[in-house]
């Protein structure tokens, strides 16, 4: 073996070798030598005392948590997410606790109180010395960075927002297609006549634009329609009614799309309480249709994903790494569903 310098981080510091540091070493993959960690027979013995050997010489410490997996001794997974009320959120979770529970893996939920580095850092010790594999969900900054700050050898899946670019193999990720959703829904809305569609946005969990944000103006830009500035929200119905309260008191106004059926509720109240009929004169749809949607009178168009199924296909995915050692690639879980209701209508004559 020859000597490996695992490199410095981004105050200087030499940092811990990683698991990657160790495949580079020993000249084999990442996945490789998570099969050694793990102690799965697949391996050939060469490979296997060479693993051993770079972990050796590199000094790799292998976590509290890759030791109780090689054992197999736990079978847990913590999910680290900064919300756990609103409906995309609970739903995910919802659907990993019950891919775990069939698989008699137990859960546990590490809340991300504040995107602070230092606080994200913590929380994400904590649930690694837990033990058991983790799931993040990275809808948000504090998401974001705490899967950046998952140790390499620990088995991790991220649900995240639709990536821009097509994420490489070793990132295994999650996601619902919001790009192509928001497209299909302001679509719609254009479709009954709408000269152009305003949109309430909710927060994205990068810097760029959000994906949703970026379906909405796709379409636009299809259309040949204007692209209105985007309305920022949060994620709750307060936040869609203050929205909503500036696009009432304009008249040009006749079509909203909403980032979430939360913002959505807002939108439709600050709207009645203007005088302005829905759909008569403006026309709403919201996304993720949420269980309230079809009961609001009138009732929501909005753009069904399934974030049920999206939880199952996490815990799926970290199942094969934890129980299989085996590689998985990133994938989008589900096509969206546009699920028209009488939120939308032609604009006014």
């Amino acid at each position: 073996m020859t000597g490996h310098n695992p490199g410095m981080n981004v105050t200087g510091h030499t940092r811990r070798p990683g698991i990657r540091d160790v495949a580079s070493a020993a000249g084999v993959s990442y996945q490789t030598v998570s099969r050694v960690i793990n102690n799965h027979p697949s391996v050939k013995p060469s490979t296997r005392e060479r693993v051993l050997a770079a972990i050796e010489e590199l000094g790799f410490r292998r976590s509290a948590t890759a030791l109780a997996l090689a054992s197999g001794r736990a079978r847990s997974v913590t999910v680290l997410t900064a919300n756990t009320t609103h409906y995309g959120y609970a739903a995910t979770l919802q659907g990993i606790e019950e891919a775990a529970r069939a698989s008699s893996y137990a859960v546990g939920i590490g809340v991300l109180e504040t995107a602070d580095e230092a606080a994200v850092r913590a929380e994400v010790q904590r649930a690694a010395d837990a033990g058991g594999g983790l799931i993040v969900m990275a809808y948000d900054t504090a998401g974001v960075r705490a899967l950046a700050a998952i140790p390499e050898e620990l088995p991790v899946v991220g649900v995240v927002e639709t990536p821009a670019s097509p994420p490489g193999e070793h990132r295994p990720w999650v996601w619902t297609d919001d790009r192509e959703a928001a497209r299909a829904a302001t679509r719609h809305l254009l479709s009954l006549g709408h000269e152009t569609v305003h949109y309430v946005a909710i927060p994205s969990s990068t810097r760029r634009t959000g994906q949703r944000t970026a379906g909405w103006r796709d379409a636009l830009r299809e259309a040949g329609a204007a692209e209105p500035r985007p309305v920022a929200g949060s994620w709750d119905p307060a936040s869609g009614y203050r929205a909503g309260q500036k696009l009432a008191r304009d008249p040009s106004v006749t079509a909203i799309l909403c980032g979430n059926d939360d913002l959505a509720l807002g939108v439709i109240r600050a709207l009645h309480e203007a005088g302005r009929a829905i759909p008569g004169e403006v026309s709403v749809a919201g996304f993720d249709d949420a269980p309230h949607s079809a009961y609001l009178t009138p009732s929501l168009t909005t753009v069904r994903l399934d974030f049920t199924g999206l939880g199952r296909a996490a815990f799926g995915l970290l199942y094969g790494l934890v129980e299989q050692a085996e590689p998985v690639a990133p994938h989008p879980v589900s096509v969206p569903e546009l699920i028209v209701r009488e939120s939308s209508g032609p604009p006014p004559r």
